[in-house]
């Protein structure tokens, strides 16, 4: 599954989320959760606090379906212009599941806390 940010209109123009529906079967006009081969966490509402239910969702999601892999783009540190140092800690809670597949870059933020 690729995972990827979005928008709450569901509105996949641009960078991962546009890959995400031409290549994953993302749905225009869904901004969160499962769609074909992806799942969208909303990340253009506002700051980061804004988007944390939305990855706790993410990640209780993943947990109860280890039957998929989940390959996390770096969302929100594109289009939507946040760091990954603070996007990272949002996703503290998926190191160690075992489906959940981070980028990098969350990863050295993580393990650098």
């Amino acid at each position: 599954m690729f995972v990827f940010g979005s928008n709450l209109a569901g509105m996949h123009g641009g960078g991962a989320a546009r890959v995400a529906m031409q290549r994953f079967g993302a749905v225009w006009g869904q901004g969160v959760g499962l769609q074909g081969q992806s799942y969208a966490i909303p990340t253009m509402q506002g700051g980061v606090e804004t988007i944390r239910p939305y990855v706790d969702e993410f990640i209780a999601f993943a947990r109860s379906h280890p039957e998929l892999r989940f390959y996390v783009t770096r969302i929100g540190c594109g289009i939507a212009g946040f760091q990954d140092c603070e996007i990272a800690p949002l996703f503290a809670g998926a190191l160690g599941v075992a489906n959940i597949v981070l980028p990098e870059s969350f990863v050295a933020v993580l393990q650098s806390r």
